[in-house]
């Protein structure tokens, strides 16, 4: 399916990007800056802060551009993204792979002001980000591999802060991976009928009729590795009353995926964006 568009060749690319749509890119960010305050005490290198929030934007930006070249053949027979630039031929294929060096250049020379460990650990980040656009063709999990992507970010910031990785950092990777499979699997559930048509797969489609109790699992189980990353970080109350809050949150989005209609399953998914920034503004406080 290719079609043509008005905008100019800019917009395109940020597009390509999703620099338009930035969700994506706070979901990344918010555990990010998690780990670097824990890791911080509280008072994290405002260098690193700088260099971990241009990072995530720019690795979140490059992530979405293999995607779109990964599903490029797809994408036309997909409701939500038939318009991406890829499919309306606004741009090439050599242009998204282009972009997508620069974006992985831009990352990689940040994380060269940091340390050796860090350094290593972005090398696997990477693998893992570009490994993730092509499970859904070969397992029902690319929400796993995408939760893998998505929560690298953690020892690298304690890499980067400390340079060490402490044992309590892997209970706050395992929480953010649930999480991630959770709201993904929400976003998932908004394509399925499309998905399954054209055969891709997804956690939405593995789990069928269970997806809604499913997805409430992985919540409770989230804020139970919460409770345990903050046992091991000695975190104070105000972390608890934030965890308390996503709660609350993961009970609103139970409600609106109830009756799997694809406009609220997406409105559920938005929604993580106040859970990631709740318990952030926990973290901050507990740590003044």
């Amino acid at each position: 399916m290719t079609t043509t568009t008005n905008r100019p060749q800019w917009r395109a690319y940020m597009a390509l990007a999703r620099l338009d749509k930035p969700i994506g890119t706070l979901l990344l960010l918010w555990p990010t800056l998690w780990a670097l305050w824990i890791a911080g005490a509280g008072r994290p290198s405002w260098w690193l802060v700088c260099v971990f929030v241009i990072g995530v934007f720019s690795m979140r930006s490059a992530g979405c551009v293999i995607n779109d070249y990964a599903d490029r053949h797809i994408d036309g027979h997909v409701k939500r993204t038939v318009g991406r630039p890829l499919v309306t031929g606004e741009l090439s294929e050599r242009q998204a792979l282009g972009c997508f060096a620069l974006l992985v250049v831009v990352s990689f020379l940040l994380v060269l002001t940091t340390n050796k460990l860090t350094i290593l650990l972005s090398v696997a980040g990477l693998g893992w980000a570009a490994l993730y656009p092509f499970m859904k063709r070969y397992t029902h999990l690319p929400q796993l591999f995408l939760g893998i992507a998505f929560s690298w970010a953690i020892p690298m910031a304690f890499a980067a802060q400390s340079n060490s990785l402490p044992l309590g950092l892997w209970l706050l990777f395992a929480a953010n991976l649930t999480w991630t499979i959770a709201y993904d699997t929400m976003y998932a559930m908004v394509d399925r009928d499309d998905d399954l048509k054209i055969g891709v797969k997804s956690t939405a489609i593995l789990f069928g009729k269970h997806d809604k109790l499913i997805v409430g699992v992985l919540q409770l189980l989230t804020l139970v590795l919460l409770v345990a990353a903050g046992q091991s970080f000695a975190l104070g109350a105000w972390f608890y009353w934030s965890l308390l809050g996503a709660a609350a949150l993961f009970v609103f989005q139970q409600k609106q995926i109830a009756d799997r209609e694809r406009d609220l399953c997406f409105s559920a998914f938005l929604n993580n964006n106040s859970v990631g920034m709740v318990i952030f503004v926990g973290i901050v406080l507990t740590l003044l």
